[in-house]
């Protein structure tokens, strides 16, 4: 079986692109009533504080609670090894829990994707993955008043659920390279190169220049010369479209923020460090070296 064809025809109907359309909305509506609140819990969401996606972390509590609560349940039913009831009943709560969390970061990190099938397979993703823990927590209520079986059959079906979440989740950073860093290791000058004439720069600006193939975003500020790795590593985004302000370059798709100075993260959905080259004037020409370690 292509399960990439299965992945599409689980996102092709209307009704996916329009409801992730809607929960978008509501999403950035509510971070942006929240203003610089907003924006700093964004941050820790994404995983921004970490340098690594928070998301995918969080995702080993439920998963890794709701498969003991499976083999619990197995060996309770099959074996009858009635003393592990109690354990699995455990396992199934801290895996609800678990899950609020792991849906927190992953509707933050998925929110501002911005192309029609990365939105589309997230939204399918979240799905699941609601589904897998409302039958989790329905299983709780049902083996709390003595409905065990009803109760395991209903965690059965929420793991069948969390594991096709599971799947697409994987494609999504695997196939569709979201969350992993999009500014290759390989691009980086060997040596000094020239990259612009130093007139073409002036003060608050900046530019896209191509040093041996590798895309650069040159900046100027306060005097200062800057080169920092124009593909922004959250989705491959050109920085030199955006904006330039207090001593940073701001992606313009999907706001990720970086400071000039060492191409740290100031704002996410970037977790991953912007590189930064060594830069000089030799001639009237700004030139542009290796990538400069910080």
């Amino acid at each position: 079986m292509n399960w990439d064809h299965v992945v599409s025809a689980a996102t092709r109907p209307p009704w996916v692109d329009s409801l992730a359309t809607t929960v978008q909305g509501l999403v950035g509506r509510v971070y942006e009533a929240a203003g610089p609140a907003g924006q700093q819990v964004q941050n820790v969401l994404h995983g921004t504080w970490l340098g690594h996606p928070l998301h995918p972390l969080l995702t080993h509590v439920p998963v890794g609670a709701w498969t003991i609560a499976l083999t619990f349940d197995l060996l309770d039913a099959v074996a009858g090894q009635k003393e592990l009831a109690a354990g699995a009943d455990l396992a199934v709560a801290v895996g609800v829990l678990g899950a609020l969390g792991a849906a927190a970061a992953g509707l933050t990190d998925w929110y501002k994707l911005a192309t029609g099938q990365d939105k589309r397979v997230g939204m399918v993703h979240a799905l699941f993955n609601v589904g897998a823990a409302t039958l989790y927590a329905t299983s709780l209520v049902f083996r709390r008043n003595g409905l065990r079986s009803l109760g395991r059959g209903l965690a059965f079906a929420g793991f069948g659920a969390v594991s096709a979440g599971a799947y697409l989740g994987g494609h999504l950073v695997y196939q569709m390279k979201i969350g992993v860093d999009h500014v290759p290791e390989e691009q980086q000058p060997e040596k000094f190169e020239a990259a612009l004439p130093e007139a073409e720069l002036g003060e608050g600006e900046m530019c896209r220049v191509e040093v041996e193939g590798t895309p650069v975003l040159l900046a100027r500020r306060n005097g200062v010369l800057y080169a920092l790795a124009d593909t922004c590593s959250h989705l491959g985004c050109s920085l030199a479209k955006g904006e330039l302000k207090d001593g940073s370059v701001r992606c313009p798709c999907h706001g990720s923020r970086y400071a000039l100075e060492d191409g740290r993260v100031l704002d996410g959905p970037s977790v991953f460090w912007q590189p930064i080259y060594r830069v000089r004037v030799k001639n009237g020409q700004i030139e542009v070296g290796k990538r400069r370690e910080v």
